[in-house]
């Protein structure tokens, strides 16, 4: 086993509105996803210990950017998501690993620290029904 750090972020790509992939690792300061497994608890009265089911799959994401207006950057990629309603592919990579989803980012919320730093938070959801899987 090789154990790794999250340094040298191989690939974060969100497509824009257009379906063009955007590679956001340079302005991307924090970046936290999950792929959770619903569950439905099945322990009957004769059981001493849980039982469940795996049920449907899920994913999401929240990525923290700075603020940067260049083509192919965050604001371009993401200003339109009050306007537009297309699941865009997310692409994570790292040490040769890729989880690739589409996701409905879901709002693209702004903030500006006292110290002066201008960020978004962009949270997204699974769109399309299918199973995230890495490769």
């Amino acid at each position: 086993m090789t154990v790794e750090s999250g340094l040298g972020w191989s690939t974060f790509s969100v497509d824009d509105a257009s379906g063009t992939p955007c590679d956001l690792r340079s302005c991307t300061t924090n970046l936290e996803f999950a792929t959770p497994r619903a569950v439905q608890d099945v322990t009957a009265l004769t059981m001493s210990a849980n039982a469940r089911l795996a049920l449907l799959a899920d994913a999401s994401i929240t990525a923290t950017l700075v603020f940067d207006d260049s083509a192919g950057k965050g604001h371009s990629v993401f200003k339109t998501v009050p306007s537009t309603s297309v699941p865009r592919t997310t692409s994570l990579g790292v040490s040769g690993q890729t989880l690739a989803m589409e996701m409905l980012y879901t709002d693209y919320p702004f903030g500006r620290a006292q110290t002066g730093e201008l960020t978004h938070g962009v949270p997204g959801v699974l769109a399309d029904g299918a199973v995230p899987t890495w490769s």
